[in-house]
């Protein structure tokens, strides 16, 4: 069973710095496109950034030049350092990766449960 575990989410300062980290488990024939998306409090979710296999990247312009996402396909995982963080980027953050898993050899989308990130002072 593939399932995709977030980690690193909390309460930081404006300004401030921290770094998601997004695991994918099980019996796993390839990863291709990973991302990161977040939710605010009655507003629409947000793709933040994405990944693909060859390591390209692309970002949502409320982000660029403050966040980075980065992958290490060895361990199929993802990550995203925010930097310069903002009370806007307030949100519940989740990752998603098109996962082709071994017992099915059909590609197919996965999301996380979900990390809460908090910018107040």
């Amino acid at each position: 069973q593939v399932q995709l575990v977030e980690s690193g989410g909390g309460l930081v300062q404006p300004g401030g710095s921290l770094r998601l980290s997004c695991a994918a488990s099980g019996s796993i024939f390839s990863i291709e496109a990973m991302a990161w998306h977040r939710q605010a409090p009655g507003k629409k979710s947000e793709r933040v950034a994405s990944i693909l296999s060859d390591f390209r990247t692309e970002y949502a312009d409320s982000v660029k030049g403050r966040f980075t996402i980065s992958r290490d396909n060895a361990k199929n995982t993802v990550y995203l350092q925010m930097n310069s963080l903002k009370p806007e980027d307030t949100a519940v953050y989740y990752c998603n990766a098109d996962i082709t898993p071994v017992a099915t050899m059909t590609e197919a989308d996965y999301w996380g449960q979900g990390t809460q990130v908090t910018v107040s002072s």
